[in-house]
C-alpha cells in the first residue's frame, strides 16, 4: 500500500471505532486487540508488513486512548526533546541537532484533545483563563504547555524526554561531562553534605547532573525533593518524601508554589533537601533552609556562568524581599553555598562541567569564589568538535571544615 492508502487505512479504522459505543467502552487491552482483529480483516485480501500492521494499530489505538502522533514520538529512544508548535509544525531533537518532522497533527482541535488528556492525567488543568501549564508524562517526561490566545500559531506543547534510566556519575564519566577524579571528589561532597548548587544554561544537563549527584545520598538519611514537575530519579532512599507544586484553579485559588513546599518541607524533618530548580523568590527560603541546619542540599538554576549564577540569585532574593540589604542578602548566599557547579552546551552540542568552585566567603562588598577546575580546550579542538577536559587549577581547598567533621582526612 502506498503512504495515502495506509493514512486512509487508519482513518477509516479510527472512525468505525469511534462511531460504536461498545468499542468505546473496552479496556486498553481489548480495544487495542479489537483494533487488530477489524485490521486484519480489512486488509485480508492484500499484503501488509508486521511493521505497517503495527504502526497502524499503534497509530488508531493511539489517537482514540494515547497521545497520537506523540506516542510514536516518545516510542524512539533517540528522541530527546518533541517540539509542537502548532498542529502543523514539529520538531524533535536528536544527537543535540533539532529537526522538523514531515507529519502532524489532524487538526489544532485533536491537538489540544491530547494536550488535555496529558494535563488531566496529572492532575492538572489549563484553558483559556490559565494558558500556561508546567506538568510531566507517567514516565516522568516534563511537559510544557502553552496555549492560544497566549501562543499564536496554536497549541504549544514542549516534551523533555525522561530518561528510563538513571543517570548516575559512572555514565557522566562515559560521556566526557566530568573526570574519575572529579566525580570522586563530588561523592566525597555530597557524603560530607556540602551545600551544592548546579548552575548553567537551558538544556545543559542541569536536573540530569543533579540526578547523578542525588545518587550520592546516603540511602539511611531523609530526604525532601522539591519540583515544579518531578524528574528526579533517587535511587536507595527509603524515607524520601517527592512533592510537587501546584497550579491555581480556575477560580484562580489552591496554587501551591516551590516556596510553600520548601517552608513546609522544613517542618518535616529533613536531613536534606533537594529543590530541582530555583526560578523566583523561593531562593531566599531555599538559603535559608541552607543556613538554618539543612546542610547537603543540593539546588539547581539558569545562568551563564558561576559569577552570573550569584547575580541571579541576588535578583531572586529581591523578588522576595525588596527591603532586604545587597549586603545582607550577599552574606546569607556566601553563608549558604559551598560549591557551585557551571555546566554548558558547546557548539558541537556536547554538554560539560565548565567549572567547579567554592564559595569562600564575602569581602569588600563582594561574594569570594574560589575556582577548583575549570574546562580547557585541548589544540585539537575544531569548530564541529570540542576536545577538553576538567583540569585542576593551582588554587587550594580551603572549605576543609565540613570534610574534616565528616571524619574525611585527604587532600583536594
Amino acid at each position: 500500500m502506498t503512504p495515502d492508502e495506509l493514512s486512509s487505512l487508519a482513518d477509516s479504522l479510527r472512525a468505525a471505532v469511534l462511531l460504536d459505543p461498545a468499542l468505546v467502552r473496552l479496556d486498553d487491552d481489548e480495544l487495542e486487540s479489537h483494533i487488530r482483529t477489524m485490521l486484519g480483516e480489512r486488509t485480508s485480501s492484500s499484503y501488509l508488513s508486521i511493521s505497517e500492521q503495527v504502526n497502524i494499530v499503534q497509530q488508531v489505538y493511539g489517537s482514540i486512548r494515547g497521545l497520537g502522533l506523540l506516542d510514536s514520538l516518545m516510542a524512539d529512544e533517540a528522541v530527546t526533546e518533541v517540539m509542537v508548535n502548532g498542529p502543523d509544525n514539529i520538531f524533535v531533537e536528536r544527537d543535540g541537532r533539532v529537526t522538523r518532522l514531515d507529519v502532524s497533527f489532524e487538526s489544532a482541535r485533536r491537538l489540544e484533545d491530547i494536550i488535555q488528556r496529558i494535563v488531566g492525567l496529572a492532575g492538572r488543568e489549563v484553558n483559556q483563563a490559565n494558558p500556561i501549564v508546567d506538568t510531566r508524562l507517567a514516565d516522568g517526561s516534563r511537559v510544557n504547555v502553552v496555549l492560544p490566545p497566549v501562543a499564536l500559531d496554536g497549541p504549544t506543547v514542549t516534551i523533555r524526554k525522561f530518561s528510563t534510566e538513571p543517570m548516575t556519575m559512572k555514565r557522566l564519566v562515559g560521556y566526557g561531562s566530568v573526570t574519575e577524579e572529579v566525580a570522586e571528589l563530588l561523592r566525597v561532597l555530597v557524603k560530607a553534605k556540602y551545600n551544592i548548587f548546579i548552575s548553567g544554561g537551558t538544556g545543559s544537563g542541569k536536573t540530569t547532573f543533579l540526578n547523578a549527584l542525588s545518587n550520592f545520598i546516603g540511602h539511611d538519611e531523609r530526604v525532601i525533593t522539591i519540583e515544579d514537575s518531578a524528574e528526579l530519579q533517587i535511587d536507595g532512599v527509603e524515607n524520601l518524601v517527592r512533592l510537587e507544586t501546584r497550579n491555581a484553579n480556575v477560580a484562580g485559588t489552591g496554587e501551591i508554589s516551590i516556596r510553600d513546599l520548601i517552608r513546609s518541607s522544613l517542618r518535616m524533618r529533613p536531613e536534606r533537601v533537594v529543590v530541582g530548580e530555583v526560578r523566583g523568590a523561593e531562593a531566599l527560603d531555599m538559603l535559608q533552609a541552607m543556613n538554618t541546619g539543612h546542610d547537603g542540599s543540593l539546588s539547581t538554576g539558569h545562568a551563564n556562568s558561576t559569577t552570573d549564577m550569584l547575580s541571579r540569585l541576588e535578583t531572586m532574593v529581591l523578588q522576595a524581599s525588596a527591603t532586604l540589604p545587597l549586603e545582607a542578602i550577599r552574606q546569607q548566599i556566601a553563608s549558604a553555598l559551598d560549591i557551585i557547579i557551571h555546566l554548558s552546551r558547546l557548539r558541537d552540542h556536547s554538554r560539560r562541567t565548565m567549572a567547579i568552585s567554592e564559595v569562600v566567603g564575602y569581602e569588600d562588598g563582594r561574594i569570594v569564589l574560589n575556582t577548583l577546575y575549570e574546562f580547557r580546550e585541548d589544540s585539537v579542538s575544531s569548530q564541529s568538535v570540542v576536545v577538553g577536559s576538567l583540569v585542576r587549577t593551582e588554587n587550594p581547598f580551603l572549605g576543609t571544615e565540613k570534610l574534616r567533621l565528616a571524619g574525611y582526612d585527604l587532600t583536594i
